[in-house]
């Protein structure tokens, strides 16, 4: 089996970038004195070599960030733990309805940065945004200092990973701004401010590594800073700065085999993250543009058996019937090159392009069909939520098992080393299971975890977990959260595989 390449989601720490303002000590903000003291820029950081220190710079810049910490209310499935044996209706019958769902507290944290005066406060999306099981109840915002205020959430994007929360006080308030993330280059002095592991106020500083990483997971906004400052679980939403103060990315995820930093962050950057906050924040809908296919990149087998060079397009995989690529002519097989008269390449991919194009646009696509440039036109559609895209994909059980890039801080995960999936129709259809199938689809497993060493793997089917059906996340992590609770170090899985009979696998947490 291939190893599984994890991407971990950082918690957030928020900064906000907009004009001119006193700090509520009297002292301008960080992002200003860097943007309009040259003198004083001087001092902090020489112009030629590294800096002598990052101190001056912090001491600006801190106080416009924060910590973000959420309660969520969580609804689980009420579990019979004598399912299975002759005193499960006992249990019913004095418990009540075991399939009446029952609830649960549970928080988050992460980091953000506040962007105006009047305490707008950016973060990433998955800081803030409960699931589609969860309610979110409370944002609290620490300030560096310890005072908390209460926050709304104004606006939230699961594509981009971006949210805006509103601090619910007439205070001024330290801020800064966005800087100009297109003038990044590999090499430059960075500084990430943040919440990581709950440690308030922890500063790293390192290198941008890369400008435009694809990390290779099709998502529309697959496109970031990497950089080897030191980032963690707790920095997701806060902010990377630049040696003039300004923010340049949004810390959002890592590449970790262990959960740790490895000197592999990835930063949302500026000019993405810029527009869709003003965005956000002026309670506008954001509308991306869709085609309807599935795509890959053009790696050297795909390159070599067409004849192509390695980094020209993206090969098609399947087309959605009636969506605006089949209506277009699109076929499977095709490698497209052009979207819009701009080339489809690794740093530019088509996912990204379409995205970034209003619905209902035509727009000119080159695509090589058996060696031979074919123009078409298409009328851009609308793309769905994540939620939706997530009901639709297609799941390919001897796909390379890559994590998504999105936060992987879950219980599943954390105590079982197991990426999981809704069992949905499709998938039940494609893994070759009975129609009423019920349970979670696993989608990857950690080679380090006790599941793969017993032998999991991508498409096994859970049933249950001691005893009580799994069909959805809830019941699992509330199984886990109970096996913990009565001192069980393992929980006993009822795994379907494909053509064999179903069986029982303990799977030792961590």
């Amino acid at each position: 089996m291939n190893n599984v390449r994890y991407v971990y989601g950082l918690t957030t720490a928020l900064l906000v970038g907009g004009a001119t303002v006193s700090l509520v000590s009297g002292h301008p903000a960080g992002a200003q004195v860097a943007q309009n003291d040259e003198s004083r820029m001087e001092q902090v950081v020489p112009r030629a070599g590294a800096p002598a220190s990052f101190a001056d710079l912090t001491q600006q810049l801190q106080p416009a960030v924060v910590n973000i910490a959420t309660r969520q209310r969580v609804e689980v499935q009420s579990r019979n733990p004598f399912q299975g044996t002759p005193f499960a209706d006992l249990f019913n019958r004095r418990n009540g309805d075991e399939n009446q769902p029952q609830t649960r507290e549970a928080q988050s944290l992460g980091s953000g940065f506040i962007i105006s005066a009047d305490g707008f406060v950016v973060t990433n999306n998955h800081v803030v945004a409960p699931n589609d099981r969860a309610t979110l109840e409370e944002i609290t915002v620490t300030m560096p200092d310890g005072t908390e205020y209460e926050a709304e959430l104004i606006g939230s994007d699961a594509a981009s990973d971006l949210a805006v929360l509103k601090i619910q006080s007439n205070d001024q308030f330290p801020f800064v701004k966005f800087g100009d993330s297109t003038k990044a280059r590999p090499g430059d002095w960075v500084v990430a401010i943040g919440n990581p592991f709950g440690l308030g106020g922890t500063v790293t500083s390192g290198i941008v590594s890369a400008v435009y990483r694809n990390t290779g997971s099709g998502r529309a906004y697959d496109r970031y800073i990497q950089t080897d400052a030191s980032i963690n679980r707790g920095n997701s939403g806060g902010p990377l700065f630049d040696m003039q103060g300004n923010v340049i990315g949004i810390n959002n995820a890592i590449f970790s085999p262990s959960g740790g930093s490895v000197g592999i962050g990835f930063a949302i950057p500026a000019e993405i993250a810029a527009p869709i906050v003003d965005q956000l924040r002026a309670g506008e809908e954001i509308e991306r543009g869709f085609l309807g296919v599935s795509i890959q990149p053009v790696n050297d087998d795909l390159a070599d058996s067409l004849g192509l060079p390695r980094n020209r397009g993206e090969f098609v995989q399947s087309v959605t019937s009636d969506g605006a690529a089949e209506q277009a002519g699109i076929r499977p097989g095709d490698v497209v090159t052009s979207i819009n008269n701009q080339a489809v390449t690794s740093e530019q991919t088509l996912s990204f392009l379409v995205a970034n194009i209003a619905p209902g646009t035509r727009i000119p696509i080159e695509v090589l069909r058996e060696g031979e440039t074919i123009r078409l036109t298409a009328t851009v559609g609308k793309r769905p939520t994540e939620a939706e895209l997530r009901q639709q994909q297609m799941f390919d059980p001897d796909a390379e098992e890559d994590a998504p890039l999105e936060d992987s801080d879950g219980i599943i995960e954390q105590k079982l080393g197991l990426q999981v999936m809704t069992l949905t129709p499709q998938i039940i259809r494609q893994l070759g299971a009975d129609a009423d199938t019920e349970g979670l689809v696993i989608s990857a497993v950690d080679p380090l975890s006790d599941a793969q060493r017993k032998g999991l793997q991508r498409g096994d089917i859970i049933l249950s977990a001691n005893y009580s059906d799994v069909a959805s996340f809830a019941d699992l992590e509330g199984i886990i959260e109970q096996a913990e609770a009565d001192g069980r170090e393992a929980v006993l899985l009822r795994i379907q595989r494909r053509g064999r009979p179903a069986q029982y696998v303990a799977v030792r947490m961590r």
